[in-house]
């Protein structure tokens, strides 16, 4: 048993370090799907500064 201490330890570490980089690359998809979310709405809004004009001001 204690020949394989070594590949336990070698696969403990991968799991962990691949666990963290995967847990990082869904973060940072999350957030760039908010920041696109975020400017698609910013984008959808009347086109003018915020309060310049009314809506109904046509």
């Amino acid at each position: 048993m204690g020949e394989h201490f070594g590949w336990i330890e070698i696969v403990f570490t991968a799991v962990i370090a691949l666990g963290f980089g995967f847990y990082q690359l869904w973060s940072v998809n999350r957030e760039i799907a908010r920041d696109r979310e975020a400017r698609k709405k910013a984008s959808d809004d009347a086109g003018h500064a915020v309060g310049e004009h009314e809506l109904d001001d046509r």
